[in-house]
């Protein structure tokens, strides 16, 4: 006797079958990694200064890699969708200028607001030049990015604008809550609202289905254009973020801070679980990726490595990160 299944029940099927947390061990790869390069690092590191596993260099670690891992949840977002944002890094920049002018000027709400609607522009450029104008998100966002970065380099002659308020310094970026860094609070914040957004809703899934089949997303009712600004939008927020908390850390605003740094958070989503090619991603695993990335810039420092040779070793991690995610969409 032939048993029939329903086109209905194969769907619930299937949706049950993609909720199971370890149907493919390589989703769980980066976490086993990361226990393991801690673990690695902690024995071979213990008596280089106060030892990699102190408590000092941990909150070191996430005080450097928290801004990052706040832009590559935005990342994670824009990847999941199938397009690629390479602007953030310069956003960060002009975010960091407008909101250090507007809060000498007129105070810290002004500020933080001014930083959030210049990121919210930059997104919408974004959206609009891949979602109306139709053009690839690679050169459209690589057009922006020199576009922003030509504007924070012309809008205060390349000087620095110094923050002198205390309380923004210790909310966006400079203070600590005991031991743990007030940078790192904003990423968990972040972290669960991305998380919550991608993973446990309808909006999460619409954003994976158009990364992965943008026809059959079509043809199911999603407007594929729309999710496509919206990731570019969420993307140019989060850098406004990153950069509104870049200004709090430095003191100050500068057309340098945030640059070249969308590699960085690229990097992160991709060693984390996100596809490249788009379909698959993880908030988590962005962080998890950012931290991970920190941690071995800082072990690579520990061990007496120049700043040339992290370079070619952070190159490696990047290019297996990326072999990693391509053979699994290649299944």
């Amino acid at each position: 006797m032939k048993l029939e299944i329903s086109e209905h029940h194969r769907e619930r099927l299937g949706e049950m079958v993609s909720r199971l947390p370890f149907r493919n061990v390589r989703n769980v790869m980066v976490y086993i990694a990361f226990v393991v390069l801690f673990i690695v690092f902690a024995i071979t590191l213990k008596d280089v200064g106060s030892g990699f596993a102190s408590l000092g260099n941990l909150m070191n670690i996430l005080r450097q890699t928290s801004l990052i891992a706040i832009m590559a949840v935005g990342m994670t977002f824009v990847l999941g969708a199938g397009q690629i944002d390479l602007s953030v890094g310069s956003v960060v920049g002009v975010v960091s200028l407008v909101t250090a002018i507007v809060v000498r000027d007129y105070g810290i709400l002004a500020g933080v607001l001014a930083g959030l609607g210049v990121g919210a522009l930059a997104g919408t450029l974004n959206g609009l030049l891949i979602s109306r104008v139709r053009l690839p998100a690679f050169l459209a966002t690589l057009g922006t990015q020199i576009i922003f970065a030509g504007i924070s380099r012309t809008m205060t002659n390349l000087r620095s604008i110094p923050i002198t308020n205390s309380t923004y310094r210790f909310f966006f970026g400079g203070g600590s809550i005991g031991p743990i860094p007030i940078l790192f609070v904003w990423t968990i914040v972040i972290t669960i609202i991305g998380h919550l957004a991608l993973a446990k809703g309808k909006y999460g899934r619409r954003v994976i289905a158009t990364g992965g089949h943008p026809k059959a997303a079509f043809y199911s009712g999603i407007n594929v254009n729309k999710i496509r600004f919206q990731v570019m939008l969420v993307s140019g927020l989060l850098a406004a973020v990153a950069g509104i908390l870049w200004a709090g850390r430095f003191g100050g605003g500068r057309y340098s801070l945030g640059e070249g740094e969308e590699l960085s958070a690229i990097a992160a989503a991709v060693l984390g679980g996100t596809s490249i090619a788009g379909g698959k991603a993880t908030v988590l695993g962005a962080v998890i990726g950012a931290i991970m990335i920190g941690m071995i810039n800082n072990a690579l420092i520990l061990y007496g490595l120049d700043v040339y040779q992290q370079m070619i070793i952070r190159g490696i991690v990047i290019i297996l990160a990326v072999a990693s995610t391509s053979s699994k969409s290649d299944h």
